[in-house]
């Protein structure tokens, strides 16, 4: 039976779960069996499943790709913004309604 194992792993390695591999080699028997290492060997070899598909390829790395500023809760009104440290969002920043950046005095 030792030699029938890399089969076994060759079944596992192809993605079947271990119930579908005891269901096919045990699943309708011969009676009387005379050779059950060859039935099973015989099994092993001729119903492995096809081989998994190769896994996609990760897409390439540029130079110029880099990740979003992290998320960061405004320290005056608790807005979540994107920014690199934390701080105050946009608005709180220059105040509302500005149309330069600056915030108009009222």
């Amino acid at each position: 039976m030792n030699r029938l194992a890399p089969s076994v792993v060759d079944w596992l390695e192809r993605g079947a779960a271990p119930a579908a591999v005891h269901r096919t080699l045990t699943a309708d028997l011969p009676v009387p069996m005379k050779h059950p290492a060859g039935v099973i060997a015989y099994r092993l070899r001729e119903l492995l499943p096809p081989p998994l598909p190769a896994a996609p390829a990760s897409p390439p790395v540029t130079a110029g790709a880099h990740r979003p500023p992290p998320f960061q809760d405004c320290d005056g009104c608790e807005r979540v913004f994107r920014a690199p440290e934390p701080g105050r969002c946009r608005d709180c920043r220059y105040g509302p309604a500005t149309t330069s950046g600056v915030a108009s005095a009222a």
